[in-house]
């Protein structure tokens, strides 16, 4: 054991000395090993920066949160079929929670009804904000929102039924609004219509890096349908659930519910959908997947590269040091011995250069965060044993021929060579 260790050592001490006398070899000949190391990390960051950013922004929308609405999220290609269901009403979300509330153990919590039309333009005074997603809802909806009120509060019961001339709106639309003062007490017009802010989100940030959830206000059911109408579409029903890791019997139950709700026969196609955040999944999925199979392909080819370049310094290390090659079998260094010096100067070359990459990839995280926030990269440790990793078996795969040969070598015609 002593001596294993011993040749071990010795073989890492010949292999470094090696390497800091050819400083400039070794690195360009792990020029392939740093490009594939480069080339997976990135790749991996930003596959984690997209999951990790796809499940934030799930939170903010609330991942226990299902929609039941006319038009599916996905597969509409065959939207003939959806065009003739009838749309869904308000009034659905009082039947829908009156059957929430009668049955036993009832995976569901609350169904809150969302009358929208698109974007429209806010103004105060001489500020003006477009694109903003107005709607109308009941005083429920907080129990369903994961936004925090940062000034302010959400409309009651009272004020809804009423149908008062107030909203709620989001952090951006108030700073562009009210850039000097508190939006609370403020006067906007939405549509034309004066409105009263009452009450302000906190900072919830985008989804997805589309589109930002702080440019939006809401208001009133009721005030909402009286002046800008309900248009074709209808409502949709937001359904919170009370365990989201029965997402399934949720949707089962909801399902049943809703055919209670519109009246339907059994054997009848049900005439909504429900929608869940999944459906987000789909259109991610293919965006990883292209990430990562255009990162494997430069990682092969980079690291590919790399393997000959180190494959072929190794053979010249070979030739050039056949004598001491010689000597040292002359002395009585054995075949392993001599195999595991070059297999671990190929080895060593191979990590040299999967940190270099790990370093540099390190340096283009920074740079693309404070460049290009918006953008998601998340580096792991995971993937620091993945770029070593690589980089180990890159090395013993380039160095194993050239040093199996300089094993078998010859004593008598290596001291020979000139």
């Amino acid at each position: 054991m002593g001596r294993l260790l011993y040749e071990f050592t010795e073989s890492f001490r010949i292999a470094f000395a090696q390497i800091r006398a050819n400083k400039m070899r070794s690195v360009l000949t792990a020029l392939g090993v740093i490009i594939g190391i480069v080339a997976v990390t990135l790749m991996g960051t930003a596959i984690n920066g997209i999951n990790i950013g796809f499940n934030r922004s799930l939170a903010i929308l609330g991942d226990d949160i299902l929609y039941v609405q006319k038009w599916p999220w996905h597969n509409v290609e065959d939207w003939w079929n959806y065009a003739d269901r009838p749309p869904l009403q308000i009034e659905d979300a009082e039947k829908l929670n009156r059957i929430i509330e009668t049955t036993p153990r009832s995976l569901l919590d609350i169904a809150v009804p969302v009358v929208a039309r698109g974007a429209m333009g806010v103004k105060a005074g001489e500020y003006q904000v477009n694109g903003v997603f107005v709607f109308g809802t009941t005083a429920d909806y907080s129990r369903i929102m994961y936004a925090d009120v940062g000034e302010g509060r959400v409309f009651n019961d009272s004020e809804a039924a009423s149908g008062r001339q107030i909203c709620v709106i989001g952090l951006d639309v108030a700073q562009a609004l009210f850039p000097n003062r508190s939006a609370l007490g403020g006067k906007v017009l939405i549509g034309n219509q004066p409105f009263t802010v009452i009450g302000v989100l906190a900072k919830q940030g985008s989804f997805l890096g589309l589109f930002s959830l702080d440019t939006q206000a809401f208001m009133p059911i009721r005030t909402y349908r009286k002046y800008f109408g309900v248009g074709e579409r209808g409502a949709e029903l937001r359904v919170k659930i009370r365990d989201k890791n029965k997402m399934n019997d949720a949707i089962d139950e909801l399902t049943g519910a809703m055919r209670r709700v519109r009246g339907q026969l059994p054997g009848e196609r049900d005439n909504f959908s429900i929608n869940q955040q999944e459906a987000f999944k789909a259109q991610i999925d293919p965006v990883k997947s292209g990430i990562a199979i255009a990162g494997f392909a430069i990682t092969g080819l980079a690291l590919f590269v790399g393997a000959i370049g180190i494959m072929n310094i190794t053979f010249v290390s070979v030739k050039e040091r056949t004598k001491e090659i010689g000597t040292r079998k002359a002395l009585g260094a054995r075949r392993s011995t001599i195999l595991l010096q070059f297999l671990i100067e190929a080895v060593a070359i191979s990590l040299v250069g999967g940190l270099l990459g790990l370093g540099l990839t390190d340096v283009l995280g920074v740079l693309i965060k404070s460049t290009m926030p918006a953008l998601p990269i998340e580096f792991s440790t995971f993937l620091v044993f993945l770029g070593m990793g690589l980089s180990v078996v890159t090395g013993v795969l380039s160095g194993f021929i050239p040093a199996l040969g300089a094993s078998r070598l010859d004593p008598v015609v290596a001291l020979r060579y000139e």
